[in-house]
């Protein structure tokens, strides 16, 4: 079971990760502006690289939004006074655990399990 201070450590730690996240997305939008390229000045490495960074760019916007879904799947289990427990078995999930990753939804026999 965790602390009352454990609980406002990890409420905040998860608000500032939060924050912080929110933050990137802001920023990746801003600099994702669509480019045009000049087809007869780029070649054909130039165009996959873009290609490529744009992918990668995609795939960092789709794990930033899941952080983002899990965090706020952590801050209202705080506010139930369901945080700190799996999702599973109803165990509680170690301090360590959380200390790691405040958004643990599992403890770590059920994270196993997924």
């Amino acid at each position: 079971m965790l602390t009352t201070q454990q609980l406002a450590e990890f409420h905040s730690k998860l608000l500032a990760e939060q924050q912080k996240l929110q933050q990137e997305a802001v920023q990746a939008q801003q600099s994702s502006a669509t480019v045009e390229l000049d087809q007869q000045s780029v070649g054909r490495l130039s165009r996959m690289d873009a290609m490529q960074a744009q992918a990668m760019a995609q795939e960092l916007a789709r794990r930033r939004a899941r952080q983002l879904v899990e965090i706020a799947a952590a801050l209202k289990r705080i506010e139930s006074n369901d945080y700190g427990y799996c999702l599973d078995c109803d165990e509680p999930i170690s301090a360590a655990r959380l200390g790691i990753n405040p958004a643990s939804r599992y403890c770590l026999n059920c994270a196993d399990n997924h």
